[in-house]
């Protein structure tokens, strides 16, 4: 097991009196209950599990480690103890229609940017669907499950923030964090709090807005690095699309216009996005 001195724990106190609404009379806090817990294997799978009462609901669970750790394609990794914000939270959606649920993952993404670029001045931006880069390196990841569909539909966000690992312990090369990039703070009581908060404002205006999808759609552009990069899409089945990236549509998938077509493009609903160089066209 990993120790740092220089990795304190989080304040679990500190972090309900600033968020919770029992524990702050602020009648624009959101949340309704914040736990932290040393170690669990998944903290998404935790509050799906909890996600089976139908009055929970805005619930944030963060664990110091997690043993199971996974992420999109249920892709594991092991982080040391309290150098990364392992973060999950419980929304439901009344009024929602189930084809919208797809959009709380990237809407999760909005916030984290909003946060890294408000508290720890990293110019973080989006890789679709929902991943935080730094420059051209990842720095945090999104995972969302679908937890209940009735009475009101509930998802599980899960997110995973490389805080105060070095070099030598990332995961791949492609990978960063707040103290590699020398981010103006990696206080996790502070990135906590402010993720929380851009979390509620992010979902409060987009209920407000009846779930409306053209809003967030064009929030999501405005943060999104994808759009206007040459990009290969991997989809199901191992099919491969080549081509620019040039909208992202109010479904919130990626719309890419193909390569060596005139001006034909392709909507991905589903797969994984990598960033290319740009790359001279081949000559007829």
């Amino acid at each position: 097991m990993w120790t740092d001195l220089n990795r304190p724990p989080l304040d679990g106190n500190a972090l309900r009196r600033a968020l919770v609404r029992s524990d702050n009379d602020d009648a624009r806090v959101f949340w309704n209950r914040l736990d932290v817990v040393e170690e669990t294997g998944s903290t998404n799978a935790d509050l799906l599990a909890r996600a089976a009462d139908p009055d929970a609901d805005r619930h944030v669970l963060i664990a110091e480690y997690q043993a199971s750790a996974r992420g999109r394609h249920s892709r594991t990794w092991v982080s040391p103890p309290q150098a990364q914000i392992s973060m999950s939270v419980l929304l439901s959606m009344p009024g929602m229609k189930l084809t919208d649920m797809g959009w709380l993952p990237l809407l999760s993404g909005i916030a984290v940017v909003d946060a890294l670029r408000n508290v720890a001045e990293v110019p973080a931006e989006l890789k679709w669907p929902n991943d935080v880069l730094i420059g051209d390196k990842k720095v945090a990841g999104i995972l969302a499950e679908v937890a209940r569909t009735a009475p009101d539909p509930a998802v599980v966000v899960g997110i995973g923030l490389n805080v105060s690992l070095g070099v030598e312990e990332l995961p791949v090369p492609t990978a960063t964090s707040l103290l590699v990039e020398e981010a103006s703070t990696v206080d996790r009581d502070t990135l906590v709090r402010a993720i929380a908060r851009e979390l509620a404002t992010q979902f409060r205006a987009w209920e407000s807005s009846k779930w409306d999808t053209s809003v967030l759609a064009a929030e999501y552009r405005q943060r999104c690095g994808t759009l206007g990069k040459r990009v290969r899409a991997v989809l199901p089945g191992d099919k491969e699309v080549f081509g620019i990236a040039t909208d992202v549509d109010t479904s919130g998938r990626v719309v890419i216009e193909i390569e060596g077509t005139d001006g034909e493009t392709f909507a991905v609903a589903a797969g994984d996005i990598t960033h290319l160089r740009a790359a001279p066209v081949a000559e007829s």
